[in-house]
């Protein structure tokens, strides 16, 4: 086997933001997370939103300023009125273009 192909495999020291520690083996040294099996709502049996990124009020924002938006506008009307007419068969088009 090649010497050195395996990164080294230590005691890490696991920190959570609620204040919990606890450790484990893996590469890195110490680990800092956000939610651990002490503080996370599945094992605690809390009904809580963790949101550390504002996505709800992301959500929410980009939610209001569609609301804010015209529904229709001229160009549209006229788009829809012309797919309302009849589709002309090819006999019809080569008569149309004959007369004209």
């Amino acid at each position: 086997m090649k010497a050195k192909l395996h990164p080294d495999y230590q005691q890490t020291t696991i920190t959570c933001a609620c204040g919990n520690s606890f450790t484990t083996g893996s590469t890195v040294k110490d680990l800092r997370v956000d939610i651990c099996f002490k503080c996370h709502p599945f094992y605690t049996g809390e009904h809580r939103f963790v949101d550390t990124l504002g996505r709800v009020d992301k959500f929410m924002a980009r939610r209001q300023a569609a609301a804010a938006m015209p529904k229709s506008t001229k160009k549209a009307k006229k788009g829809q009125a012309e797919m309302k007419q009849k589709a002309l068969t090819l006999k019809e088009m080569l008569t149309v273009t004959k007369t004209a």
